[in-house]
């Protein structure tokens, strides 16, 4: 199934001329569960990784405080599938028992929990993304380079976990890594992401709110502005605070993302300068933890409101890929635009 997101309330630009030069493309990647293969783009997939190539590993320090018991990424999905499992014969016999005994036994041995892992951390793929499926993917410039790959430590650095991004030419992997190497216990199950398939789809953004000048944030809060261009198609909730409907439906789409604009939320805007060069650092992935969030619905596919996703039980409203960053934040992955090689900036917002 094809994504597509609804058409805005307005078209913003032709209120308001002066974002028409600050309009970007962004790619809504969409993921969905599904059973990608390392040819795929995904969520959560294998990847086409070399089989000469070492894979990934988290050398630094761990910190062994948690809330709960670690468990192994097999741990996970054996608990997911109990869930889904339990929520088919709930909804076929709500009489009937839910679980079966070997179900039980399975997740009292699960609840025990894991060791802590000793040594460096094999990492965990979080997203493939390959040009053909996703054009206007930022990639290094002068590079023939047409898949991205991001992984990262199931544990936390300090906050979230740590990312790594490799770029390759896909043609030179003749000999695909079979069997990747995985963390024998990852920090919590929301850092482990459901394999998802994607269908990218481009959208155009603006600015966040406060990234605006201070004219345009002030043609943006006077409501006889909007009510000259929009006429009806103002919601009168938002007549106390006409740019909270910028802000909510007409400048930056929510959920995993390419490109486009930053996002902020958690802080005002803050420099992203690269560590080696002073540069820029421009936005590259974002890995969210829902697609759209309560309130924001007006971004939701137009599929999804006549076929909707189902989810597991206990997620927050579109967390199909079931990441949850810092509590329902997103992690955005912001790198310089000069050289590949310098190191990468993880935003949380």
């Amino acid at each position: 199934m094809r994504y597509t997101t609804p058409q805005r309330p307005l078209e913003v630009a032709e209120l308001f001329p002066q974002l028409a030069p600050l309009a970007r493309t962004a790619t809504r990647l969409h993921p969905r569960p599904g059973s990608p293969t390392p040819h795929d783009s995904s969520v959560g997939g294998p990847l086409l990784w070399p089989a000469d190539e070492p894979w990934p590993h988290c050398e630094a320090p761990h910190e062994q405080g948690r809330a709960k018991p670690l468990l192994s990424p097999d741990d996970v999905r054996a608990w997911r599938h109990h869930r889904r499992a339990c929520e088919e014969r709930r909804r076929l016999d709500p009489q009937g028992p839910w679980a079966t005994p070997e179900e039980l036994a399975r997740e009292k041995e699960i609840l025990v929990g894991r060791p802590w892992p000793e040594g460096p951390i094999a990492m965990l793929p979080i997203a493939q993304l390959y040009v053909r499926d996703v054009p206007l993917l930022p990639r290094p410039a002068q590079s023939d380079a047409d898949l991205l790959q991001v992984l990262w430590c199931p544990f936390d650095h300090p906050e979230y976990p740590k990312t790594a991004l490799f770029w390759r030419s896909a043609a030179t992997v003749t000999k695909p890594l079979a069997t990747p190497p995985e963390p024998s216990a990852i920090r919590f199950e929301t850092y482990l992401p459901e394999p998802c398939l994607l269908t990218p789809e481009p959208v155009t953004e603006y600015p966040n709110y406060l990234e605006l000048s201070q004219e345009l944030q002030e043609q943006l809060g006077d409501l006889s502005q909007w009510q000259a261009g929009a006429g009806p198609a103002l919601d009168s909730s938002y007549r106390i605070a006409p740019q909270e409907r910028y802000v909510d439906m007409l400048s930056i789409a929510p959920g995993w993302k390419t490109g486009g604009w930053t996002r902020w939320g958690l802080t005002d805007p803050i420099p992203r300068r690269c560590s080696e060069c002073g540069c820029e650092a421009e936005p590259l992935l974002t890995i969210a933890t829902t697609e759209w969030a309560s309130g924001g619905e007006s971004w939701a596919p137009e599929e999804e409101q006549t076929h909707p996703t189902p989810l597991l039980p206990g997620n927050p409203p579109a967390n199909f890929t079931m990441i949850d960053i810092a509590s329902g934040y997103d992690l955005q992955l912001h790198t310089c635009p000069v050289s590949p090689n310098h190191p990468h900036i993880d935003l949380i917002q």
